[in-house]
């Protein structure tokens, strides 16, 4: 079996106070905000990936412990096939969740 090329990407956390860690990672941590939907998430971006920060109970996915890791891959459909179709959670044209054995969401870009 072929093993998927992953690139990491970035990391997603959920809270419940979503303006507050906003106003946390770009007060007190100086990153800068890239993107934000207003009461769904907030994105952070750098050098080395992205951090994301949502609020919880919006995800379609729902994670064990609220957090998920992202993989770019060069091809998506390649990538869901190495892994398994059967171990994909749910998946849409440009991305495909599975879960790691504690619950943890994986997202392949």
């Amino acid at each position: 079996m072929q093993k998927a090329r992953l690139q990491f990407a970035g990391v997603e956390l959920y809270f419940h106070d979503l303006p507050r860690a906003i106003k946390f990672y770009a007060d007190t941590l100086g990153l800068e905000l890239s993107h934000e939907r207003l009461g769904h998430h907030a994105r952070f971006d750098s050098d080395a990936g992205f951090i994301c920060l949502e609020r919880k109970g919006v995800e379609s996915y729902p994670s064990q412990d609220k957090a998920v890791i992202f993989f770019e891959v060069p091809d998506l459909e390649a990538a869901i096939n190495a892994i398994g179709p059967e171990k994909i959670i749910q998946s849409e044209a440009n991305w495909a969740v599975l879960h790691d054995p504690e619950g943890h969401n994986i997202l392949l870009l």
